[in-house]
């Protein structure tokens, strides 16, 4: 899942951003409005996690001209006023959820995960292929009822494979979904990491090599 994170605050924005890394989300951080405004025109994020009260262009207007574009990137907008009828103007404009400061990071990660469900076809609540099965909410990864010792990157590569359902998947495409803004794009991370998840997935293999195409389940 690849998550922008826009608060002016840069303590709390870096703070955001290693809490959904850790989630194995793919995460860049925006200091302000126009920033996040050019970053959304170049990547297509799953979920925007937007404050409300930013200098420049506010939060709101942000929230606005994202919604203008056909774009199935949700919105979830955050701020330190918390009435009913902030809420409900935060809504209105667009946000799909709305989460007011202060808040506590599980419930942040839950809201931005079900909103990342909803920009994908629906999957079941556990990915499963013979006997691997990963459960997404949990971050728990079985084979033959046997835990995975899986990192978050790999747990992330595997979901995303899992959740394609037997398409191939680029490693590109997985550059962009898994990884963020700080990888360079020329790098060997993908088949390293492609290597380590099936090393540790053990046989018989379940992840094959599509020449000059990608990877699949």
């Amino acid at each position: 899942m690849r998550v922008l994170v826009v608060e002016d605050h840069a303590r709390l924005a870096d703070s955001v951003a290693r809490v959904l890394r850790r989630e194995g989300m793919a995460v860049d951080v925006a200091y302000d409005g126009r920033t996040a405004l050019d970053r959304t025109a170049e990547v297509d994020y799953d979920v925007v996690v937007l404050d409300r009260d930013l200098p420049g262009v506010p939060g709101d207007e942000v929230c606005r001209l994202l919604m203008r574009e056909p774009l199935r990137t949700r919105v979830l907008m955050l701020t330190a006023a918390g009435t009913i009828a902030d809420r409900v103007q935060g809504l209105t404009i667009g946000a799909d959820d709305y989460l007011p400061k202060p808040f506590a990071y599980p419930e942040l990660v839950a809201r931005v995960r079900a909103l990342g469900r909803r920009t994908q076809p629906a999957v079941p609540p556990v990915l499963a292929h013979g006997d691997l099965a990963l459960d997404p909410a949990q971050r728990v990864a079985t084979r033959a009822g046997a835990r995975l010792a899986l990192n978050p990157k790999e747990l992330a590569v595997l979901e995303y494979l899992l959740a394609a359902q037997g398409r191939v998947v680029s490693a590109e495409e997985l550059l962009e979904r898994v990884w963020d803004e700080a990888t360079d794009p020329f790098t060997t991370t993908v088949k390293a990491t492609m290597n380590r998840l099936r090393s540790k997935l053990g046989e018989p293999p379940v992840i094959e090599t599509v020449p000059r195409a990608g990877y699949r389940i």
